[in-house]
């Protein structure tokens, strides 16, 4: 494959690529009352217009007056919301300050809400089956852009009288842990208990298995929920589905994934995409099932959501039920994981945008 393995490194250029030590010493000289009531104005209020902040005391407005020109703040401009027909899905494709278009997806389960957000704008991993990744790379996300689209989903619940994000999963275009350094920052930003709150235990980083990136995940100790996408459970069945196969072999990644397990103590959430007649026969599922042995492992089973540039099509519930049969029986637990917003294009495996697209306005179907 033509990438870069080298993990991310970042700068930070906008106000939201600051977690709160970095913003402190950005604001050095000031009393630490402006550095709290400047996060909370960001992330606990959700404020777009800082210059408009009648309860800033003097010394904060001074700083920002200064500091505004070299320290914006991530906005991402709104370029369409669309709904799924059930109600329970919205798409938000947002545009960024390059002009380059992201999408970013809010889910409701009984009340409680999902944020689905992107950590690259398209994905150089070239899963076959995925929509982003038949689109290619263009570039990292900055941890402000990621934080921006946490910012958006609780902007809409907000003003929805909703409760707030529980929430969050990296699951949306790109490879997190091909953005490491911006995502772990991101993440920072987004569990801080003074602003956005959302717990590193409701937080998952979602990988195609950059070997590298789960080691560091390990030793940093990292404490996010940790999804893995396997989708074949020998080599050539892997490698044909997910070419980042041929760069980190499936025996490589379940060394790093026992790694991690023994290192961590927490339990991997495997990524298994049902394909008919590809990947969902019951010798497939005890494959798996020996793969996993000994890994504290919970096996989410997805049927595969269409794209235009993929001819496969979704296992059958019955197919499903019977690969779900043998991970039992082997004592693999897993869940065949309900399929959401797939006629607005906001499954997994379904997010892409076309690179250049730049077109103006706001267009919704908002129910």
């Amino acid at each position: 494959m033509a990438l870069n393995h080298q993990l991310s490194t970042i700068n930070y250029p906008t106000l939201t690529d600051l977690p709160f030590p970095a913003l402190a010493q950005e604001m050095d000289g000031l009393s630490p009352v402006h550095t709290h009531a400047l996060w909370r104005a960001l992330y606990r209020e959700g404020a777009t217009d800082l210059a408009r902040r009648s309860e800033f005391l003097p010394p904060l407005r001074r700083w920002l007056d200064a500091a505004t020109a070299r320290l914006p703040v991530d906005v991402p401009e709104l370029v369409a919301d669309t709904a799924s027909t059930d109600g329970l899905t919205r798409k938000f494709l947002l545009r960024l300050a390059d002009a380059q278009t992201i999408e970013t997806v809010l889910m409701s389960y009984r009340g409680r809400y999902t944020a689905c957000v992107s950590t690259q704008a398209g994905c150089a991993m070239g899963c076959v089956f995925c929509a982003t990744g038949q689109m290619g790379f263009t570039r990292h996300l900055r941890p402000g852009e990621i934080v921006a689209q946490v910012l958006h989903a609780q902007r809409t619940l907000l003003a929805r009288s909703e409760p707030g994000l529980r929430n969050l999963v990296l699951m949306g275009m790109g490879e997190p842990l091909h953005n490491y350094d911006s995502v772990m920052t991101a993440l920072e930003i987004i569990s801080d208990r003074r602003g956005l709150n959302i717990g590193p235990g409701h937080i998952t980083i979602s990988t195609v298995g950059v070997v590298p990136g789960i080691l560091r995940l390990a030793e940093e100790q990292r404490p996010y929920h940790l999804a893995v996408s396997l989708h074949g459970a020998s080599e050539e069945e892997r490698s044909a589905l997910v070419p980042a196969s041929r760069r980190w072999s499936l025996a490589e990644l379940i060394a790093a994934c026992r790694t991690y397990g023994a290192k961590t103590g927490r339990r991997i959430f495997f990524e298994w995409t049902l394909i008919a007649g590809q990947n969902d026969s019951p010798a497939q599922a005890a494959r798996l099932a020996a793969l996993l042995a000994g890994i504290d492992a919970h096996v989410n089973l997805i049927p595969l959501n269409p794209t235009g540039g993929f001819a496969g099509t979704a296992s059958a519930s019955a197919a499903a039920n019977e690969f779900q049969h043998t991970l039992k029986a082997a004592n693999i637990p897993s869940t065949v994981r309900q399929r959401r917003g797939i006629d607005v294009a906001a499954g997994c495996g379904q997010l892409r945008v076309e690179k250049g697209r730049t077109s103006a306005g706001v267009t919704s179907n908002v129910q």
